[in-house]
């Protein structure tokens, strides 16, 4: 669904994300995990066409982005780690706005917006102008958003934050939802304990490079995540001091 092939990202001299290779596969939750700065959110804007790139090449659903860019992001959507929505417009305006974008039905669309609204206790507040709401409305506006035309990836960056209990809980169920039935996502978190239950697969990146990725079993063993990623950033600053 995703093949990211030696993907390099520069500001300047310093490499962002630097001869970066994952695959993520059709029914993966994988996630994406590193300390700040580490190249989590260059990635993801990088595959979402948000950023150009200055090496490597980017697969959706085997459409090249750098080639067929439309193509390739008709069937992706991104969340980004703060819910930057236009809100001099309503909800449900947005939400329309974004369904027209992608072509959606109008019943298609009345449907997915019912059935969001209603699980994230939204279908209320519709019409009520964004910037009334707070950041957790926003974030669950952003996440209906990005469902609205029933892409085959999603990108999210920390998509927990600002998500009371009971919207993370629906948020992560929507998740394997949408990969049981052949999507897949690609998401970063800080949110360990999260990520180890949620993941079938995980790749922890370092002042961007790759340092460990497969399946959870693969890259944890015994261990917890937090403790895998707290020694293998152990292991990386004692080499970078020598």
């Amino acid at each position: 669904m995703l093949r990211i092939e030696h993907l390099t990202k520069k500001y300047g001299d310093y490499a962002a994300v630097d001869d970066l290779s994952l695959h993520i596969r059709p029914g993966e939750i994988y996630g994406f995990i590193g300390h700040n700065g580490a190249g989590k959110t260059t990635t993801l804007k990088s595959v979402a066409g948000i950023l150009t790139y200055d090496n490597g090449e980017i697969f959706i659903n085997d459409i090249s982005l750098a080639e067929k860019p439309i193509e390739a992001k008709k069937v992706m959507a991104y969340i980004p780690d703060n819910p930057d929505i236009y809100d001099f417009m309503t909800a449900i305006q947005y939400l329309n706005f974004v369904a027209d974008i992608y072509g959606v039905s109008q019943n298609d669309r009345a449907a997915r917006i019912k059935k969001y609204g209603d699980m994230f206790e939204l279908t209320d507040k519709l019409a009520q102008n964004i910037n009334s709401y707070s950041h957790g409305m926003k974030q669950k506006l952003a996440v209906m958003s990005a469902l609205i035309h029933a892409p085959k990836l999603i990108l999210m960056d920390e998509p927990f934050v600002g998500l009371d209990p009971k919207a993370s809980f629906l948020l992560k169920e929507t998740m394997r939802e949408m990969c049981n039935e052949g999507g897949a996502i690609f998401f970063s978190t800080h949110v360990l304990d999260v990520a180890e239950k949620l993941c079938d697969k995980v790749a922890i990146i370092k002042q961007g490079r790759l340092i460990k990725a497969g399946t959870m079993d693969e890259v944890k063993g015994d261990e917890s995540l937090e403790s895998v990623f707290l020694e293998l950033e152990g292991a990386k600053n004692a080499e970078a001091e020598k």
